[in-house]
């Protein structure tokens, strides 16, 4: 027997994504993390951000509507990129 998927962020959290917080604490986090990214992506579009920071702009688009969890690696390449910190603090959730 498998593991049982765990639901999305989107699912856990309030609508709209993701202007509404999350009950959730996981989902939280990552709610404030998508707010941190399109703060920091300054109006730039999908495409030229995720050229920028080296993935592809599917991955920013499913992370960006709540349809995945990032992994270390897009976080990573995220922060680096867009040269900000997204990982929201303790004291945020």
């Amino acid at each position: 027997m498998g593991r049982p998927m765990r639901q999305l962020p989107v699912e856990l959290a309030g609508a709209p994504w993701p202007e509404v917080p999350a009950t959730d604490p996981l989902a939280e986090v990552a709610r404030q993390f998508v707010v941190n990214v399109r703060a920091a992506m300054n109006g730039r579009s999908v495409r030229s951000v995720a050229a920028e920071v080296g993935m592809g702009n599917v991955t920013l688009l499913t992370v960006l509507a709540g349809k995945a969890w990032p992994d270390l690696a897009t976080i990573a390449r995220l922060e680096a990129g867009l040269d900000a910190e997204l990982w929201p603090g303790r004291e945020a959730h």
